[in-house]
């Protein structure tokens, strides 16, 4: 993060703003719209801007800039087309430790200004760190498009009644949950609808009604994907961003991780190889204790929970002990590694079926009916397979499978280091071997891996 976002009162607090063309009125504008009291010094400056000072009680100094204009300031902003002042600028509001915004100058500014989507109270700001304005400006305009005018309103009920719910609510998970029920509810509805007093009506009913007592936990099953966070459901983003605590493993991206509602408390019980972080019986009681403390306890897992990830095994003690979960799926790694390698699992030409096969069970060791694999007409996905590679290639060779089947294993796939490497049955081993190559991975084998070449679309 290479900015601290920060939001400044400027309510009644003198600003300088040199310059006194378009872009010094688009600055002076949301300025104005700030409370700000304005500065302005400009040889010449627009209608427009004369009338946001006088609107400010502000005051204008037609003249060359001059350092004591930055006296009793509380913040600089330079929107000049003169780099010599510009800079100079700067430099004077750097020596008296003024924050100093300089146009489309990143070098020369101690804070920037971002594209604002404004529903006061409620206000977002989008930033590229002064590298992309456009593109910031673009995200800006969808954000637009999603977040209805009328927030403000909602954001002004909510300000209304805080002091209330805080009296009512001892706790902040509380206090918490009440806000998110009727901030997604009807009482929500009403209030982007402009029927301000007909939301707060249910405000109180919900107010009075709630039971403060401490409510059961829940348990969100919730699969992260191979690791492209951009892949994730619309309802694994939403439970993710109301857990209270969050149980991941060693498949989770950190792209994903970034997603989880910030002051969530996290616990990480991650597994590699014959090396657990935390024992799978163990995961599975934390996830019954947590809830049963009114915890909503979100276990995020890569990929999708019910293949190959336990998830059936953890949610078997939870229906055990009456505790509420909900099972969210997630793109399996044999889809979502597939895809960014320009390999379709199935092909009219080359695969009528596919077949995902564990590299290895409990015991740790390959357990899988291998004559039933040697269809060269099937495609076979390996999960977890990268230390049994050389065993997997060699016993389905000696079942039949041909020697020059191909065979892709991919790398952290759907991430930003994916890495794939292509050769057959009788040589993937020894390509892979010559390279630095760690877990995550996934083995496909089958003729559908002849078409990457044509069809990889991410250039990997």
């Amino acid at each position: 993060m290479d900015y601290f976002p920060v939001f400044l009162d400027l309510k009644k607090r003198r600003c300088l703003l040199v310059g006194g063309g378009d872009v010094a009125t688009r600055k002076g504008r949301l300025l104005s719209k700030a409370g700000a009291v304005l500065r302005v010094v400009a040889l010449d400056v627009s209608d427009e801007l004369r009338e946001l000072v006088q609107e400010n009680n502000g005051e204008i100094f037609q003249r060359e800039y001059q350092s004591s204009d930055m006296q009793n300031c509380f913040i600089a902003i330079a929107a000049t087309d003169n780099e010599v002042l510009n800079e100079k600028i700067s430099l004077d509001a750097k020596a008296i430790n003024i924050p100093v915004n300089v146009v489309d100058s990143p070098a020369l500014c101690t804070y920037i200004t971002p594209a604002i989507i404004d529903r006061s109270p409620l206000v977002i700001a989008v930033s590229s760190g002064g590298e992309a304005p456009v593109l910031a400006r673009l995200v800006r305009a969808k954000l637009e498009t999603l977040i209805p005018a009328n927030y403000g309103v909602l954001a002004n009920i909510a300000k209304k009644w805080r002091d209330k719910v805080k009296t009512r609510f001892d706790t902040g998970d509380s206090r918490r949950r009440f806000w998110e029920k009727i901030l997604q509810g009807p009482a929500a509805e009403l209030a982007l609808n402009n029927q301000s007093e007909a939301a707060e009506k249910i405000i109180e009913k919900e107010l009075l009604s709630e039971d403060q007592t401490l409510t059961q936990g829940e348990v969100y099953l919730v699969g992260g994907g191979p690791g492209d966070p951009e892949l994730l459901t619309l309802r694994a983003l939403r439970l993710m961003q109301q857990a209270d605590v969050v149980l991941y493993d060693r498949l989770v991206s950190d792209g994903v991780m970034e997603l989880v509602r910030r002051d969530a408390e996290r616990i990480y019980v991650g597994k590699r190889r014959s090396e657990h972080a935390v024992p799978q019986d163990n995961i599975n009681q934390m996830l019954v204790d947590l809830a049963k403390q009114g915890k909503r306890v979100l276990r995020l897992k890569g990929g999708d929970p019910f293949i190959f990830g336990r998830g059936g095994e953890e949610i078997e003690l939870l229906a055990q002990n009456n505790i509420p979960f909900q099972v969210v799926p997630g793109i399996t790694a044999a889809s979502g590694c597939a895809a960014y390698a320009g390999i379709p699992l199935t092909h009219r030409d080359y695969a009528q079926s596919v077949r995902f096969v564990t590299g290895h069970l409990k015991s740790d060791d390959p357990n899988v009916s291998w004559p039933e694999l040697t269809n060269p007409t099937q495609t076979l996905v390996f999960y977890m397979g990268l230390v049994g590679l050389k065993e997997i290639c060699e016993t389905l060779i000696a079942n039949g499978r041909a020697e020059t089947t191909p065979v892709a294993l991919i790398e952290k796939g759907t991430r930003a280091d994916q890495r794939v490497f292509v050769a057959d049955l009788s040589s993937i081993h020894d390509l892979v071997a010559r390279q630095d190559v760690h877990a995550p991975t996934l083995i496909i084998v089958g003729e559908v891996v002849k078409l990457r070449q044509s069809l990889n679309w991410f250039n990997t």
